[in-house]
């Protein structure tokens, strides 16, 4: 029988601090590692590996294994930076293949309710970076949530002064969604939201 110090639970343990696993699935994830050996050792090699070479941007604040990211250094439009909470979300605006400015990085947003302020996101190296002057536009892409939309409000209010342009992503209906099954919050963001034809 396994005790709770056994590296099994351990391991168990450590499984469950990931976002959306739970207790069955951990146990399910652990016995699944154990059946292979090999993938046990790759996926600890592999671990090991993110820790030492995975590291923030200093300039953009994006994940990277280089200083600066592959992003920063590239023949990108400098004049334009993009402002995401994460940079997951900068991976998805990547996929799009629709931006070719620079990024930066929050590294969250702001959410009184969980403690977190201005002070506690890279909000000032942005307004540093804005401030050394070349920037013609920041995109604010923070998500369409109440602490996204707080953020970008912040942002905006922050920014104003440095005389940028400040945007934010549209946001509205999907492409080859029927509006009769979208939420009423989407349908009047997209009215009001609307271009001319």
């Amino acid at each position: 029988m396994l005790t709770k110090s056994s590296a099994l639970m351990r391991l168990v343990g450590e499984l469950k601090k990931l976002p959306g696993i739970g207790e069955r699935t951990a146990l399910r994830l652990a016995f699944h590692l154990l059946k292979s050996p090999h993938n046990l050792t790759a996926l600890s090699e592999s671990l090991c590996d993110v820790r030492d070479r995975v590291h923030p941007c200093s300039t953009c604040f994006a994940i990277t294994e280089t200083d600066p990211c592959s992003i920063c250094s590239g023949n990108r439009d400098s004049s334009v930076i993009c402002v995401v909470e994460n940079s997951q979300d900068l991976m998805a605006l990547e996929r799009s293949n629709a931006y070719n400015g620079m990024y930066h990085v929050l590294e969250g947003a702001i959410s009184p309710l969980s403690g977190i302020g201005p002070s506690d996101l890279r909000i000032e190296e942005l307004l540093k970076r804005v401030g050394t002057g070349g920037i013609d536009e920041v995109v604010i892409a923070t998500n369409f949530t109440v602490e996204g939309e707080a953020t970008a409000l912040y942002l905006t209010r922050a920014l104003k002064p440095a005389g940028v342009k400040v945007s934010r992503l549209a946001h509205g209906i999907p492409l080859g969604s029927d509006i009769e099954f979208v939420d009423a919050a989407t349908v009047q963001w997209a009215l009001q939201g609307r271009n001319e034809l």
